[in-house]
């Protein structure tokens, strides 16, 4: 394959979970203009700190994946050079202000910090095959395909860390994605849509954007919600459908795209989710996976409200006191396999 220098050896003092503080979008306020809380990621990582459940020194540093080396595994040159044009981004990340700045400052407060989430992302993939599990607190990118972007996704980041496995690690030939943002992932859809090594499971508001009907022929699992669906029958359908998708599929390695945009009182997921339901559906998507011994990469994705972020950290937090993630073996089928899934309680 070609070089790279996003696999790199990763010291096993650190857990798998990849950030870097230059995942945020600060810019004049323009971030502001945009439903999405663009600083949410650094949120979830002090979150984290504050519960002492990592310092950091034990997180991984996402690299930024370049254009030559990495995003052309996917991206055609053509629509790479479309986002050095500020309109386009602009139109890609809706945020209009962007089609004033020039793009030397698009490139360095916007697309940068998505390219080291992009990177983080398939450096996670890597992790995650050697750990067991790993999860970028950022990326999840699933509108983006490899020749167009859109709903604030500039890079393939689930496509690209896919095609890395494939390309360069042994005995990684078949992947699920299991994609359970509020939005149809439309992006992974169209860059795996004749590709049978990948299945993909979707689950989302049927009535909501992006509602591109030549990619939902790429699904292989297709759970359509209506409007304020709540934590019984959405966690239901979850559970259900993942079992079947396992079952019809069984892949090397599992990417769930863990979009907290299902979160009641989001104007843009339209569905009704407590913040408990969104923890337990994290535990529900590790606990199935894990069980079967197969290594998960997790993404953030989208979520576009203040408290978000403390949604995020509260869900790992549970996944580490169940011992779903962990410094532990990466095995974990015994311990998990005479519990409910879901249990009346929630932690």
């Amino acid at each position: 394959p070609h070089s790279s220098q996003l696999y790199q050896h990763v010291p096993e003092t650190h857990w798998p979970i990849v950030y870097s503080p230059r995942y945020n979008i600060t810019f004049m306020g323009l971030e502001k203009l945009h439903p999405f809380d663009a600083g949410k990621w650094g949120k979830v990582i002090n979150f984290l700190k504050e519960e002492n459940l990592l310092s950091d020194g034990m997180l991984v540093e996402a690299r930024e994946a370049s254009e030559e080396e990495d995003l052309l595994v996917v991206h055609t040159r053509c629509y790479l050079n479309e986002l050095k044009w500020s309109f386009a981004v602009a139109t890609i990340t809706e945020i209009p202000p962007v089609i004033f700045l020039p793009n030397f400052l698009v490139q360095r407060k916007v697309l940068r910090p998505l390219r080291i989430q992009t990177g983080g992302t398939i450096m996670a993939g890597k992790l995650a095959v050697e750990r067991g599990w790993a999860i970028n607190v950022g990326g999840g990118f699933h509108h983006c395909s490899s020749d167009r972007g859109g709903g604030f996704c500039a890079y393939a980041d689930i496509t690209l860390a896919i095609k890395f496995l494939f390309e360069r690690v042994d005995g990684v030939s078949k992947a699920t994605i299991i994609d359970l943002d509020a939005h149809q992932g439309n992006g992974h859809e169209r860059d795996f849509m004749d590709d049978k090594r990948v299945y993909i499971m979707d689950v989302y508001n049927r009535h909501i954007y992006p509602g591109d009907r030549f990619a939902k022929q790429a699904i292989r699992r297709k759970v359509e919600l209506d409007w304020g669906t709540e934590d019984e029958e959405y966690l239901h359908k979850v559970e259900r459908n993942m079992e079947k998708a396992l079952q019809e599929h069984s892949p090397d390695v599992v990417i769930y795209n863990a979009g907290t945009d299902v979160l009641e009182g989001d104007r843009l997921g339209g569905l009704a989710i407590s913040p408990e339901g969104i923890v337990k559906r994290d535990e529900l998507v590790f606990r199935v996976v894990r069980s079967r011994q197969i290594p998960i990469l997790m993404v953030t994705s989208g979520g576009y409200q203040k408290r978000t972020a403390r949604i995020i950290a509260d869900s790992i937090l549970n996944l580490r006191n169940l011992g779903l993630i962990g410094p532990q073996s990466p095995s974990i089928s015994t311990q998990s396999s005479d519990t409910p899934l879901l249990s009346p309680s929630v932690s």
